[in-house]
Parts: C-alpha cells; structure tokens; sequence
C-alpha cells in the first residue's frame, strides 16, 4: 500500500452551503491517499472541523465520517421546525432556494429595521443547541492526530483572533459563526466576537508556524469571481458579502504568493521560511445556479445533495492532483491575483464527476441567481 501524504485542509463558512465542504472531507477520508495534519476552519468550516476531530478521536477517519454525517442530520432535524422555508411553488420545480418563501422576506425585513438585540432579545439559537448536543468538546481538544485552529472576528478591534484547539468549546465555534444581522455578538473572555470571515475566510497563517506539512488544500464554497454586474439590492448585498469574505484570503494569497517567489529566486532561505503548495476544491460549478438565500435552507435533502456535489468535486481533485502533494501546488496563486494578465494562468477544466452529477439530476438545480 502506497504510503499515505500529509496535508492541511483550510475550510471556509457558508452556511448551509457547508454541507459540500463534508461531501469533501467524505470522500478524502473514504479516499485514505492523505492524511489529514492540521483544519483551519471559519463559520460552517468551523463546525466541520470540530465534528472531523471529535469523530477522528473516538475511531479514527471512519468515526470522522460518522460524525459529520451525524452533525448535518441533526442540522437537517432542526430545520424542520424553521420559519424560513421554501416556497410551494420552489418545492414544485425544484428550487432550493429560499428567497420566494414568506418566512424568508419577512425575516429580511425585520433584521433591516431591528438588530438581533431587539428581535431576539433571549438569543435563541437552535444551532448552538446542535453544537452543545453533538460535539464533545473535551474529546475535540484531546484528539492527537489533528491541529484544529478556529476563527473568529473581534468586534471591538476588528482584528481576527485564532483559536488554538485547546480553546475550543462551543461558544469559540458559535462565535466563528455569528453573523452580526442575525447573531447577537458571542462573548469570550469578556470580549465581543462576530463571524471569522471579516477577518479570515479561513485563516491559512497558523498552518505556517504548527504543521510539518507545506501542502493546503482550501475547500471554497464562496467564489473569488463573478461575472456581471449585480443590479437589485439583494444581489449587490450578496456580492459585497462575497468580496468582503475573500478579501483576507487574497491578502494572504499574496503573501504567500511573495514568499514563495522569494524562496525561489534564493532570496530567502527555504528552511527559514515556508514554501507552501496551495491546493483547492472550489464549489463554483457545483453552486452556481444556487442564490445566496439557499445558504439558510437545512432541509435534510439538501445537504445530502450538497454532500453528493463535494464527494464528487473531491473524486475529481483526487485524480487530478493527489500526486501533486508533496511535489508541487496545483492553485497557480499569479493567477488568482492577477487573472488579468493571465501570467501562467490555465482556465479550469470543469469536474467531470460534478458536471455529470448536474446533468443527472432529474429536477433543475436551482433557480439561477441572475441572468
């Protein structure tokens, strides 16, 4: 049996859309080609990351498998009882999307008048009911074989601060995840926090200093590009969440990007400095016909979907690229901060697996989010 490559796995939020990122830890646990060194997680990636640990704790890769597949059905049970559902008419053609539904607009409406102290003043939240339930939190800080590193944005300095995974308890991972219009601020140590992707969508840095390993794979559910210029309020909203969300991983691609070069032109000595090989599973093709309001939508077949999708953008990246590990990257970072000028850039191939996955689907993905 080949021997195994190490790997760190990056891990952005994106709600609901979270349920791809397990499809992907899925299949590369079933895989068994890479062994997971350290997960750096933000918001949904946060979540995944501590019910990867906790499963990995209790029965290695195959209890990693069970429990984020327990996790997302216990998220899916409690969507049942949300307010915010499908329409009748989104049910009938297939839409995943929420954003036609009445329970949707009218939340809409309210958190653009009333901020979460005012409209949920108790500061109910059944997801952290699922957290405390789901995961044990003494095994997630005591499970040898992974570094965790979770995110989260200090409100009052605007600064990001990274959890260490001997921090990490449910209020750390309900912090990653507090969207301010919807969340009320989650304090620790007397410090507000709000969702980690203002200030890193994750965070790659702490995989430079604690882990042998010089290979990220970054699992991205929000893309860094979309064409056409947004138009109603809602797609231009969604567009500046999306930028402002990458915005800390393309600073951290450029320094990556400088290091790198540096090492390479002997600038700088590797040994001193890290020469990191950036992967990426992406979601592009995979949610490109879903809105952003399919972020909120738990329904259980929903995530099995999302699931299905990132089983198969992982079964593609594995054939590509799991031989790259440990020799060379496969995200060419000049491209993504300069597509522009095209500078060693190569158009992506869509996956094949994913792109058949599409095409199977009796009913049609999703509404498309504009023309």
């Amino acid at each position: 049996m080949a021997k195994t490559k190490a790997i760190n796995i990056a891990l952005q939020g994106g709600g609901s859309h979270g349920a791809f990122t397990w499809g992907v830890l899925d299949r590369i646990l079933e895989d068994g080609r890479l062994t997971i060194e350290g997960v750096s997680g933000t918001s949904a990636g946060a979540m995944n990351a501590v019910a990867l640990a906790d499963g990995w704790a209790h029965n290695g890769a195959e209890g990693a498998r069970a429990k984020l597949h327990d996790f997302w059905r216990a998220v899916g049970r409690t969507g049942q009882f949300s307010p915010v559902q499908r329409s009748p008419w989104d049910r009938f053609f297939g839409n995943w999307s929420i954003e036609n539904g009445f329970g949707f607009n009218l939340f809409e409406q309210i958190s653009r008048v009333f901020s979460p102290y005012e409209f949920n003043p108790f500061n109910l939240n059944p997801l952290r009911d699922v957290i405390e339930k789901e995961i044990d939190f003494d095994r997630v800080k005591a499970c040898p074989k992974l570094k965790l590193f979770i995110s989260a944005t200090n409100v009052e300095t605007g600064r990001l601060r990274v959890f260490s995974q001997s921090e990490l308890n449910a209020d750390v991972v309900m912090a990653s995840a507090c969207l301010p219009y919807i969340f009320q601020a989650v304090e620790i140590d007397g410090e507000p926090y709000w969702d980690g992707g203002y200030g890193g969508n994750p965070a790659l840095y702490p995989f430079f200093y604690s882990s042998e390993s010089e290979d990220v794979l970054l699992v991205q559910i929000n893309p860094i590009e979309r064409r056409g210029t947004p138009k109603t309020a809602r797609e231009i909203s969604e567009r500046i969440d999306e930028i402002t969300f990458n915005a800390a991983l393309l600073r951290e691609f450029r320094s990556i990007a400088f290091v790198n070069s540096l090492i390479d032109a002997g600038r700088l000595q590797h040994g001193d400095y890290r020469h990191i090989r950036m992967h990426r599973i992406d979601a592009d093709e995979a949610l490109a016909g879903l809105s952003s309001s399919s972020k909120i939508n738990a329904e259980w077949a929903f995530l099995e979907y999302l699931r299905d999708l990132g089983r198969a953008a992982a079964e593609d990246w594995l054939d590509e690229h799991s031989d790259a590990v440990g020799e060379h990257a496969t995200l060419d970072l000049t491209g993504e901060l300069a597509p522009e000028m095209h500078i060693g850039f190569k158009a992506k191939k869509p996956g094949r697996r994913v792109s058949d996955f599409l095409l199977q689907r009796k009913k049609p993905m999703g509404a498309a989010r504009r023309a």
